[in-house]
């Protein structure tokens, strides 16, 4: 496999050919923010938060979703990135009702952690107070579509890790959410395995362990990363 060489934020880094510029750059120990992004699963580019700008692009690049280049020129923490990033992150806290002081996962949830991270303070757009349903019907678990940020980690986790396909998204713009088995409840969902896994990947209260209050909801993602590098090296065939 051939290497690459590339410079991220001034700093010379080497990378394989079929990495992306993320990966690449958290190799080399600099950190992108994402949420759409959970290591094991394939990359969508939903969230836009790990967009840089690339020597020689007017574009702004998705950093999961660009593969690294010979020579490529690259910029991660700019004020004009910054920028977009706190505007990004505001218009999620508007679309829906994140009101951290009440969630589940106060305290440990991602899209909060960022907000602090990047100096949001305050949200300068109007707040839509969606009041979408709470769907409690699974015997283990629960989903708040308040919480949700349209990650679909819970989609592909459920896809391409457990192979049941329970998780989905229905409807456009504002009104998408996640749905399970063609929108029926979650409880009603005959292909849920009640495994556990899209719940661990969520990063912000939307899918919790019922019995959960606030601040109590903690995710271990080293389940899933030894999941996914358990079935990459064959471990588990005899």
């Amino acid at each position: 496999m051939a290497a690459k060489t590339l410079t991220i934020d001034g700093k010379m880094v080497g990378a394989h050919e079929d990495q992306t510029i993320l990966e690449a750059a958290r190799d080399a120990g600099i950190k992108i923010p994402t949420l759409c992004h959970l290591e094991g699963l394939s990359d969508l580019g939903a969230c836009r938060l790990c967009l840089v700008e690339v020597k020689g692009s007017n574009r702004l690049q998705p950093a999961c979703a660009i593969k690294v280049a010979e020579g490529m020129e690259v910029q991660t923490h700019s004020e004009r990135l910054q920028k977009y990033r706190r505007m990004i992150l505001e218009l999620l806290f508007a679309e829906r009702n994140h009101v951290c002081a009440v969630c589940v996962s106060n305290g440990h949830c991602e899209l909060q952690n960022l907000a602090i991270e990047l100096g949001m303070d305050h949200v300068r757009f109007d707040y839509r107070f969606s009041g979408f349903d709470v769907d409690i019907t699974h015997n283990r678990y629960g989903l708040d579509h308040n919480r949700c940020i349209l990650c679909t980690r819970c989609v592909r986790v459920c896809n391409e890790v457990e192979g049941a396909h329970t998780w989905d998204v229905a409807g456009r713009g504002a009104d998408a959410r996640v749905i399970t088995d063609l929108k029926q409840p979650w409880g009603e969902a005959d292909s849920c395995t009640a495994c556990g896994k899209c719940v661990m990947a969520c990063p912000t209260g939307a899918l919790f362990y019922k019995g959960s209050t606030v601040a109590e909801m903690e995710r271990d993602r080293t389940r899933l990363e030894f999941i996914v590098t358990a079935r990459e090296k064959k471990q588990w065939i005899v």
